[in-house]
């Protein structure tokens, strides 16, 4: 099964995300299919970016969106995941 997910980036003690479409049985840190955003935390307002075409095509094609993606969507997109 498809999972669009967080992939820690960044050093120690000041991460960043990548938002990704990987297979769920991959490490968090595997190879994956598309990179289709980012988020960064650190910035003040955090900064997220996302390709809402890309996540549209990969939701439609049976990805299922991580706890910590769907919070994020639903933090910043008013509901929308």
């Amino acid at each position: 099964m498809l999972k669009i997910r967080l992939a820690r980036t960044g050093r120690r003690n000041y991460p960043s995300y990548r938002i990704v479409v990987i297979d769920s049985r991959r490490p968090r840190q595997g190879k994956y299919i598309e990179k289709i955003g980012h988020y960064n935390p650190q910035l003040q307002p955090p900064q997220l970016e996302i390709n809402q075409e890309r996540l549209q095509y990969w939701r439609e094609h049976g990805a299922q969106l991580s706890e910590g993606v769907r919070k994020l969507l639903k933090e910043n997109h008013g509901g929308s995941a």
